[in-house]
């Protein structure tokens, strides 16, 4: 119902990044993402583990793959992620803990100039840095080798505006963004987003938006006028929102079954978000973390 108005549906999908069968093989799953989605993002396949698996290789074979499942099926492609503080190859926290930071920052440039110069006008979009801040009252920079760790010689947000700026140079075309979760309602952690973007705007770091991760519960989440009136202080600042990785746990019994009930509450939590992304003109794609519950992370 919603895909007629004009905003890409996706999902967070998967290829054979870690040496199992591809899912893309498997009819059931193919036939689902490309009839009921227009845009997917590779769930892993993008993420440096995957995508430099020694320091000096490349592996962009699963992402071609998933690009080229994307194209075959007219639909658009999200790149997910450049700079993340987890999920790293082997070799890289060894490296970062005897490296200098101009050492991480050379590590850092040629990554991201790598990996976007390979996929330049096949994705339209990249989560660039991904979850920078933490979770404490203060909503402080997380530590990372990418931050602190020893970090790449910046101070503050200068790292995630320096990744923006590589990304940027890498290719022009491609709209460039922050992810990050808990930050679709009021407080602290959005109001620390709100003001890095808002200082790279006035700046001139080539930010375009920012993806509302929305991870939630049947029993917990955003209100409508709280998540609008966080999309409205990123509209101000000329900034896009994406819905990037939506799902919504529930209950279930001891044979993983959910109930009839919840199951209806949690679709109406799905509606009640894609109805204020559908009311604000600067929410402009809702994905899912995983084309069905059947292949979610969620335990």
């Amino acid at each position: 119902a919603a895909a007629p108005q004009g905003i890409p549906i996706g999902a967070a999908a998967s290829a054979d990044e870690y040496g199992e069968t591809s899912p893309l093989l498997n009819p059931s799953y193919a036939n689902l993402l490309s009839s009921q989605y227009s845009m997917l993002e590779p769930g892993n396949a993008m993420k440096w583990d995957v995508t430099q698996p020694t320091q000096t290789t490349y592996n962009f074979e699963p992402g071609d793959e998933l690009v080229a499942f994307a194209q075959a099926n007219q639909m658009r492609v999200r790149g997910h992620n450049l700079c993340w503080y987890t999920q790293f190859p082997s070799w890289l926290q060894p490296y970062a803990a005897t490296a200098t930071p101009a050492q991480m920052a050379t590590l850092l440039q040629n990554h991201i100039n790598a990996e976007v110069t390979h996929f330049a006008g096949q994705v339209f979009a990249w989560d660039v840095v991904n979850e920078a801040f933490d979770d404490s009252s203060a909503a402080a920079l997380r530590d990372s080798i990418w931050y602190n760790q020893p970090g790449i010689g910046q101070t503050g947000t200068g790292y995630i505006a320096q990744a923006f700026q590589w990304a940027h140079a890498a290719d022009p075309s491609a709209l460039l963004f922050y992810n990050d979760y808990n930050i679709e309602e009021p407080g602290p952690k959005f109001d620390a987003v709100l003001s890095m973007v808002q200082d790279f705007v006035n700046n001139g770091v080539p930010i375009n938006g920012v993806g509302f991760e929305m991870h939630v519960l049947s029993t917990y989440y955003p209100s409508a006028t709280q998540l609008a009136q966080n999309m409205q202080a990123l509209a101000a600042l000329g900034l896009q929102v994406h819905i990037t990785e939506m799902d919504v746990r529930l209950p279930v019994d001891a044979s993983g079954n959910a109930s009839a009930a919840d199951l209806q509450t949690q679709a109406q939590v799905y509606q009640t978000i894609m109805t204020v992304c559908l009311q604000q003109p600067n929410c402009t794609a809702f994905q899912v973390w995983g084309v069905s519950y059947n292949d979610s992370w969620i335990p």
